[in-house]
């Protein structure tokens, strides 16, 4: 099982990311058999434009690498910080350049972050808004890293110990639990019935 982790925050030493590698891992450490991490810092992905629809040669190069990882996935992990209450711009428009084919009916959890006490406004946006078109299917549970600067840090010195063990274990319950639902959904998928281009959009 492969599971891919989209670290959503643009910054370029983000707390985000910092978050992301300790998912990566746990993952590594016995939950899947592969993993693949995708960062936003830097804005690798410009904004779209209807040269992804026109199978535009620029467009081309630049997201079938992408692509042919989303693709080989089974399940994924979204991570996304709290910026104003809000998901990120790059990490909604990364859910404009990828769709069905990549993410299609493959479970996801999501991760928030959050400097302070918040970090649940992304949670519900991603839940309703990312998933129409591309039919990603987020599990019933997420986890919320609030004062992520105190948690999951190299230096255990640098960690509230308390809050340090249980967002390591609440991750890791989480991932197994991730795990099970892409061994699920597989099956779902292999039935084909997902497949059916009259109905290619969601309502």
């Amino acid at each position: 099982m492969k599971i891919s982790i989209i670290s959503g925050s643009h910054r370029q030493d983000s707390q985000s990311l910092k978050v992301a590698k300790v998912i990566q891992q746990i993952l590594e450490a016995g939950v899947c058999d592969e993993t693949w991490l995708y960062s936003l810092s830097n804005n690798p992905l410009p904004l779209w434009d209807e040269g992804v629809w026109n199978d535009e040669e620029k467009w081309n190069n630049l997201l079938n690498p992408v692509k042919e990882q989303l693709a080989s996935s089974d399940a994924f992990v979204v991570v996304s910080p709290e910026w104003h209450g809000q998901v990120p711009a790059g990490l909604k428009n990364f859910f404009l350049l990828f769709g069905k084919n990549e993410l299609g009916h493959k479970p996801a959890l999501i991760v928030s972050v959050s400097a302070g006490d918040g970090g649940a406004y992304p949670v519900a946006e991603l839940r309703m808004s990312s998933y129409k078109n591309n039919r990603l299917c987020y599990i019933p549970e997420q986890v919320i890293i609030r004062h992520v600067e105190k948690v999951l840090n190299e230096n255990p010195d640098d960690n509230d110990q308390r809050s340090d063990t249980y967002y390591r274990e609440r991750l890791t319950w989480s991932l197994h639990l991730l795990k099970e639902y892409g061994q699920a959904l597989e099956r779902v998928r292999n039935t084909g019935i997902a497949l059916n281009d009259k109905f290619s959009n969601g309502m």
